[in-house]
Protein backbone atom coordinates (compact mmCIF):
# COMPACT_ATOMS: atom_id res chain seq x y z
CA UNK A 1 0.00 0.00 0.00
CA UNK A 2 1.11 3.37 -0.96
CA UNK A 3 1.67 6.14 1.80
CA UNK A 4 -0.91 8.20 -0.08
CA UNK A 5 -3.51 5.34 -0.09
CA UNK A 6 -2.50 4.33 4.01
CA UNK A 7 -2.80 8.37 4.95
CA UNK A 8 -6.16 8.26 3.00
CA UNK A 9 -7.59 5.31 4.81
CA UNK A 10 -6.59 6.24 8.14
CA UNK A 11 -8.24 9.60 7.38
CA UNK A 12 -11.61 7.77 6.29
CA UNK A 13 -11.22 5.92 9.53
CA UNK A 14 -11.02 8.87 11.66
CA UNK A 15 -13.69 10.23 10.04
CA UNK A 16 -15.81 7.05 10.52
CA UNK A 17 -14.84 6.80 14.16
CA UNK A 18 -16.20 11.00 14.43
CA UNK A 19 -19.36 10.06 12.88
CA UNK A 20 -19.96 6.70 15.67
CA UNK A 21 -19.45 8.61 18.23
CA UNK A 22 -21.66 11.60 16.98
CA UNK A 23 -24.63 8.96 16.22
CA UNK A 24 -23.82 7.24 19.91
CA UNK A 25 -24.05 11.01 21.25
CA UNK A 26 -27.40 12.01 19.32
CA UNK A 27 -28.88 8.32 20.76
CA UNK A 28 -28.25 8.86 24.37
CA UNK A 29 -29.78 12.00 23.89
CA UNK A 30 -32.75 10.61 22.38
CA UNK A 31 -33.00 8.13 24.90
CA UNK A 32 -32.64 10.76 27.94
CA UNK A 33 -35.14 13.03 25.88
CA UNK A 34 -37.67 9.84 25.93
CA UNK A 35 -37.07 9.02 29.56
CA UNK A 36 -37.09 12.43 30.61
CA UNK A 37 -40.92 12.52 28.89
CA UNK A 38 -42.00 8.94 29.20
CA UNK A 39 -41.51 7.89 32.64
CA UNK A 40 -43.01 4.80 34.04
CA UNK A 41 -46.65 6.11 34.96
CA UNK A 42 -46.85 8.73 31.87
CA UNK A 43 -46.12 4.94 29.67
CA UNK A 44 -49.54 3.94 31.37
CA UNK A 45 -51.36 6.84 30.89
CA UNK A 46 -50.37 6.61 27.55
CA UNK A 47 -50.75 3.02 26.65
CA UNK A 48 -54.32 3.29 28.18
CA UNK A 49 -55.59 6.33 26.01
CA UNK A 50 -54.51 3.64 22.88
CA UNK A 51 -56.19 0.68 24.30
CA UNK A 52 -59.36 2.78 24.97
CA UNK A 53 -58.70 3.70 20.99
CA UNK A 54 -58.88 7.45 22.51
CA UNK A 55 -55.79 7.32 20.66
CA UNK A 56 -54.25 5.19 17.88
CA UNK A 57 -50.70 6.16 17.59
CA UNK A 58 -48.50 8.57 18.87
CA UNK A 59 -45.87 10.22 16.55
CA UNK A 60 -42.81 12.75 16.97
CA UNK A 61 -42.44 15.77 18.41
CA UNK A 62 -44.42 18.83 17.56
CA UNK A 63 -43.16 21.37 20.30
CA UNK A 64 -41.13 21.52 23.16
CA UNK A 65 -41.14 23.96 26.14
CA UNK A 66 -40.14 24.10 29.52
CA UNK A 67 -43.19 22.71 31.05
CA UNK A 68 -44.34 20.40 28.36
CA UNK A 69 -43.88 18.35 25.02
CA UNK A 70 -46.49 18.45 22.23
CA UNK A 71 -46.40 14.88 20.24
CA UNK A 72 -48.25 14.64 17.19
CA UNK A 73 -50.90 11.97 17.11
CA UNK A 74 -53.63 9.94 15.23
CA UNK A 75 -57.18 8.47 15.67
CA UNK A 76 -58.24 5.39 14.07
CA UNK A 77 -59.85 7.23 11.74
CA UNK A 78 -56.73 9.01 10.97
CA UNK A 79 -57.38 12.18 12.40
CA UNK A 80 -54.48 14.27 14.06
CA UNK A 81 -54.25 15.12 17.66
CA UNK A 82 -52.08 16.86 19.94
CA UNK A 83 -50.93 14.71 22.76
CA UNK A 84 -49.52 17.28 25.27
CA UNK A 85 -47.31 15.38 28.05
CA UNK A 86 -46.39 17.68 31.13
CA UNK A 87 -42.85 17.18 32.20
CA UNK A 88 -42.92 16.01 35.93
CA UNK A 89 -39.12 15.71 35.93
CA UNK A 90 -39.29 20.08 35.91
CA UNK A 91 -38.38 20.33 39.23
CA UNK A 92 -37.57 24.33 38.38
CA UNK A 93 -40.68 24.73 36.67
CA UNK A 94 -42.65 23.26 39.48
CA UNK A 95 -41.74 25.58 41.81
CA UNK A 96 -43.52 28.34 39.44
CA UNK A 97 -46.60 26.85 39.33
CA UNK A 98 -48.35 27.31 42.67
CA UNK A 99 -49.03 30.77 42.26
CA UNK A 100 -51.14 30.01 39.42
CA UNK A 101 -52.89 27.29 41.06
CA UNK A 102 -53.39 28.80 44.78
CA UNK A 103 -56.21 31.55 44.99
CA UNK A 104 -57.93 29.92 41.83
CA UNK A 105 -61.35 28.71 43.87
CA UNK A 106 -61.57 26.06 41.35
CA UNK A 107 -58.70 24.38 42.32
CA UNK A 108 -58.67 23.70 46.51
CA UNK A 109 -56.96 21.37 48.33
CA UNK A 110 -54.21 20.76 45.82
CA UNK A 111 -51.84 18.40 47.03
CA UNK A 112 -48.05 19.50 46.67
CA UNK A 113 -45.99 16.56 45.54
CA UNK A 114 -44.79 17.04 41.93
CA UNK A 115 -47.06 13.96 40.31
CA UNK A 116 -50.11 15.96 41.61
CA UNK A 117 -49.00 19.56 41.00
CA UNK A 118 -48.52 18.49 37.33
CA UNK A 119 -51.76 16.47 36.89
CA UNK A 120 -53.76 19.48 38.38
CA UNK A 121 -51.96 21.74 36.19
CA UNK A 122 -53.24 19.37 33.05
CA UNK A 123 -56.95 19.22 34.29
CA UNK A 124 -56.37 23.53 35.00
CA UNK A 125 -55.48 23.67 31.19
CA UNK A 126 -58.17 21.13 30.08
CA UNK A 127 -60.40 23.29 31.79
CA UNK A 128 -59.16 26.47 30.76
CA UNK A 129 -59.48 24.87 27.16
CA UNK A 130 -63.08 23.83 27.47
CA UNK A 131 -64.75 26.99 29.12
CA UNK A 132 -63.30 28.71 26.68
CA UNK A 133 -64.49 26.98 23.96
CA UNK A 134 -68.03 27.32 25.60
CA UNK A 135 -67.38 30.91 25.40
CA UNK A 136 -66.75 30.67 21.67
CA UNK A 137 -62.70 31.87 22.07
CA UNK A 138 -60.90 30.22 19.18
CA UNK A 139 -58.79 27.76 20.95
CA UNK A 140 -57.70 24.12 20.37
CA UNK A 141 -60.48 21.87 21.38
CA UNK A 142 -59.50 19.53 24.72
CA UNK A 143 -60.78 16.05 24.12
CA UNK A 144 -59.57 13.97 27.26
CA UNK A 145 -57.16 14.54 30.21
CA UNK A 146 -55.59 12.11 32.38
CA UNK A 147 -52.89 12.59 34.62
CA UNK A 148 -49.95 14.93 33.22
CA UNK A 149 -51.39 14.11 29.72
CA UNK A 150 -53.71 16.11 27.35
CA UNK A 151 -55.25 15.13 24.54
CA UNK A 152 -56.72 17.96 22.12
CA UNK A 153 -57.41 19.10 18.78
CA UNK A 154 -54.40 19.58 16.83
CA UNK A 155 -53.70 22.85 14.62
CA UNK A 156 -52.15 22.10 11.77
CA UNK A 157 -51.79 19.97 9.08
CA UNK A 158 -49.79 16.07 8.79
CA UNK A 159 -48.06 16.78 11.76
CA UNK A 160 -46.66 20.02 10.81
CA UNK A 161 -48.13 23.00 13.60
CA UNK A 162 -49.69 26.14 12.28
CA UNK A 163 -47.52 29.49 12.71
CA UNK A 164 -47.72 31.26 15.57
CA UNK A 165 -48.01 34.89 14.85
CA UNK A 166 -44.49 35.58 15.50
CA UNK A 167 -43.57 33.62 13.01
CA UNK A 168 -45.83 34.17 10.10
CA UNK A 169 -47.21 37.71 10.09
CA UNK A 170 -50.81 38.20 9.70
CA UNK A 171 -51.48 39.45 5.86
CA UNK A 172 -54.56 42.01 7.66
CA UNK A 173 -52.60 42.59 11.06
CA UNK A 174 -55.72 44.94 11.84
CA UNK A 175 -58.75 42.55 10.92
CA UNK A 176 -56.40 40.33 13.78
CA UNK A 177 -55.88 42.47 16.36
CA UNK A 178 -59.77 42.88 16.62
CA UNK A 179 -60.69 39.53 16.27
CA UNK A 180 -58.01 38.85 19.56
CA UNK A 181 -59.59 41.93 21.15
CA UNK A 182 -62.88 39.92 21.12
CA UNK A 183 -62.03 36.98 21.83
CA UNK A 184 -59.98 38.57 24.95
CA UNK A 185 -63.67 40.20 25.93
CA UNK A 186 -64.99 36.51 25.35
CA UNK A 187 -62.33 34.86 27.25
CA UNK A 188 -63.02 37.49 30.68
CA UNK A 189 -66.71 38.28 30.25
CA UNK A 190 -68.16 34.68 29.17
CA UNK A 191 -65.37 32.08 30.17
CA UNK A 192 -64.48 34.96 32.97
CA UNK A 193 -60.39 33.95 32.81
CA UNK A 194 -57.44 35.65 31.72
CA UNK A 195 -54.83 33.60 29.61
CA UNK A 196 -52.20 35.36 31.73
CA UNK A 197 -49.20 34.92 29.20
CA UNK A 198 -51.22 36.32 26.01
CA UNK A 199 -48.28 37.31 23.51
CA UNK A 200 -47.22 36.81 19.51
CA UNK A 201 -45.63 32.97 20.84
CA UNK A 202 -48.73 31.42 21.99
CA UNK A 203 -51.22 32.87 19.04
CA UNK A 204 -51.60 30.82 16.11
CA UNK A 205 -52.60 31.65 12.56
CA UNK A 206 -54.75 29.08 11.47
CA UNK A 207 -57.06 29.20 8.09
CA UNK A 208 -56.79 33.12 8.33
CA UNK A 209 -57.55 33.59 11.82
CA UNK A 210 -55.69 33.81 15.35
CA UNK A 211 -55.82 31.00 17.56
CA UNK A 212 -54.76 31.37 20.85
CA UNK A 213 -52.92 28.30 22.96
CA UNK A 214 -51.07 27.21 26.06
CA UNK A 215 -53.66 28.33 28.71
CA UNK A 216 -52.20 26.27 31.63
CA UNK A 217 -51.49 29.00 33.15
CA UNK A 218 -54.40 30.79 33.11
CA UNK A 219 -56.22 31.90 35.91
CA UNK A 220 -60.14 32.68 37.00
CA UNK A 221 -60.89 36.69 37.24
CA UNK A 222 -61.01 36.07 40.78
CA UNK A 223 -57.47 35.03 41.03
CA UNK A 224 -55.43 38.01 43.26
CA UNK A 225 -53.17 38.04 40.36
CA UNK A 226 -55.96 38.35 37.80
CA UNK A 227 -56.05 42.04 37.13
CA UNK A 228 -51.83 41.96 36.58
CA UNK A 229 -51.84 39.37 34.30
CA UNK A 230 -54.75 41.29 32.48
CA UNK A 231 -52.83 44.12 31.96
CA UNK A 232 -49.65 42.54 30.88
CA UNK A 233 -51.73 40.47 28.45
CA UNK A 234 -52.86 44.15 26.99
CA UNK A 235 -50.16 45.54 27.04
CA UNK A 236 -48.53 42.50 24.87
CA UNK A 237 -51.40 42.91 22.15
CA UNK A 238 -51.21 46.01 22.00
CA UNK A 239 -46.84 46.56 22.06
CA UNK A 240 -46.95 43.57 19.15
CA UNK A 241 -49.11 45.13 16.94
CA UNK A 242 -48.12 48.84 17.23
CA UNK A 243 -45.05 47.67 16.02
CA UNK A 244 -47.04 46.12 12.76
CA UNK A 245 -48.61 49.99 12.29
CA UNK A 246 -52.11 48.83 13.55
CA UNK A 247 -54.04 51.96 15.13
CA UNK A 248 -54.07 50.18 18.58
CA UNK A 249 -57.12 51.22 21.25
CA UNK A 250 -54.94 53.28 24.08
CA UNK A 251 -54.88 50.51 27.20
CA UNK A 252 -57.21 51.98 29.33
CA UNK A 253 -60.50 51.53 26.95
CA UNK A 254 -58.75 48.26 26.14
CA UNK A 255 -59.03 47.32 29.01
CA UNK A 256 -62.72 48.37 29.52
CA UNK A 257 -64.08 46.75 26.27
CA UNK A 258 -62.22 43.61 27.54
CA UNK A 259 -63.80 43.90 31.06
CA UNK A 260 -66.91 45.18 30.17
CA UNK A 261 -69.26 47.43 33.10
CA UNK A 262 -70.77 44.33 34.75
CA UNK A 263 -67.37 43.28 35.70
CA UNK A 264 -65.34 47.07 35.70
CA UNK A 265 -64.56 48.11 39.40
CA UNK A 266 -65.93 50.88 40.63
Amino acid sequence: MTRKAHERLEHNEKRLERRDKMLNRDRANERATVEEVFDQVTRLVVFNLLKTGVLHEVNGVVSSGKEARVYWGKTREDKDLAVKIYLTSSAEFKKGILKYIEGDPRFKNVKRDTRSLFAVWAQKEFRNLEEACQAKVNVPKPLVVKSNVLVMEFIGKDGKSAPSLKECLPENPVQVYRLLVTNLRRLYQKARLVHGDLSEYNVLMWKGKPLIIDMSQSVSIEHPMAEFMLMRDLNNLNRFFNKLSVDVIPIEELHKQVVGKKHAKS
